[in-house]
């Protein structure tokens, strides 16, 4: 086991620094060596003799890999998130020099909420669509996560833009795209869908799924009208536990529609049991875009 004592780190960066953090990040999205192989277009030895090089020149270890698994440890986590800001600012230059040449070319880091892709409107992939066929060499970068960590990244620069429900944050300036529609639903598997005249009642004691992640107002408000025994991060999830025909929950109609249109879904007592999340492009305040974030967002207004 290596033996990394504390000392002063290195005084500088340098080009083969940079290459050895980019390395570090890709294992670290990959979830290990192997699964960087193909990405990264090295050996799993090659990939491992990269990581001990850049452990000893930070005098730290990052990662435990071996039988167990890959893990990040406490100090990897801290490097990681550092390199991430890190990595964002040297692409922050690399555009601004770019946009002095007038030259449309770089990175468009992007966070998106999950199934947003099933939106009718499509206002996010008619736009990347614009953005690619303004020049070959712009690569897009899009991440699919939760709205809080949308709003981190965009806040320390690993994001130029997100779309995600509205919030209040500070340093975040939000854009209305449009509304998405909340149901709540049952699966045809389930008591409840060949039952035409629910009440209230009967729905407190339902075993009902609630989302993890930040809901606004009306949301919590409903829910708390229900009897919430289950969990889930995302919109897949929940609906994979409406299919199993044990629990009822929401989900936005164009994602459900599918389900619908096959008779699989139903909602229950619409009039009610619905509200309204407003989704919008997230950018960083008071900061200067960088000529293709600009360009983004001026073909989303247009649209």
């Amino acid at each position: 086991m290596q033996n990394f004592k504390k000392k002063p780190l290195v005084n500088q960066i340098t080009d083969f620094d940079i290459k050895l953090i980019r390395i570090f990040k890709t294992v670290v999205e990959c979830g290990g060596f192997t699964a960087a192989e193909s990405v990264l277009g090295i050996t799993k030895s090659a990939i491992s003799l990269q990581m001990s090089s850049l452990e000893k020149r930070l005098n730290m270890r990052l990662c435990y890999r071996g039988r167990g698994g890959f893990t990040l440890t406490d100090e990897g986590a801290a490097v990681l998130e550092s390199a991430e800001v890190f990595l964002a600012s040297i692409e922050s230059f690399r555009n601004d020099v770019n946009e002095i040449n007038n030259d449309l070319r770089g990175e468009l880091n992007i966070g998106l909420i999950n199934n947003l892709v099933s939106q009718p409107q499509m206002l996010i992939t008619h736009t990347l669509r614009k953005i690619r066929q303004m020049s070959e060499k712009i690569n897009i970068n899009i991440t699919m996560t939760t709205p809080n960590d949308i709003e981190k990244g965009i806040l320390d620069g690993r994001f130029h833009l997100g779309a995600a429900p509205y919030n209040h944050s500070s340093g975040l300036e939000y854009q209305p795209l449009y509304s998405e529609s909340y149901f709540l639903y049952c699966s045809h598997e389930h008591p409840l869908f060949t039952n035409n005249a629910i009440t209230t009642d009967e729905l407190k004691e339902t075993n009902t799924i609630i989302t993890n992640h930040r809901m606004i107002p009306e949301a919590i408000t409903l829910h708390e009208r229900l009897r919430c025994t289950a969990t889930a991060s995302d919109h897949e999830g929940i609906a994979f536990l409406i299919l199993t025909g044990t629990y009822i929950g929401f989900l936005p109609d164009h994602y459900a529609s599918y389900w619908i249109e096959k008779n699989m879904m139903k909602p229950i007592l619409p009039d009610t049991f619905h509200f309204n999340s407003d989704i919008s492009l997230i950018s960083k305040k008071e900061v200067k875009h960088n000529q293709i974030v600009k360009k983004f967002i001026d073909i989303m207004n247009e649209t």
